[in-house]
């Protein structure tokens, strides 16, 4: 049996306010546009060993709904 012990840890969090798109570079208010900032597309990932982007880069973009439908527009499917 494993027993716990409650503890009230105190920690600072970021709390995003808002987020701002590195493409068109609108700026959405996290709580007034929220349906806006929920269909925001986050991407993270590291360059491997001879990629294009550098050896182990750290690469991210934030991309509103909009300029990632303008830039995908030719290639997407929507699927059931």
């Amino acid at each position: 049996m494993i027993r716990y012990q409650k503890k009230v840890k105190r920690t600072r969090v970021k709390i995003p306010t808002s987020i701002e798109c590195d493409i068109c570079h609108k700026s959405f208010d996290v709580e007034d546009d929220i349906f806006e900032t929920q269909e925001f597309h986050h991407v993270r990932f590291r360059g491997g060993y001879g990629s294009v982007f550098g050896d182990e880069s750290s690469i991210a973009c934030d991309i509103c709904q909009h300029c990632l439908k303008r830039l995908i527009s030719e290639y997407y499917r929507v699927e059931d």
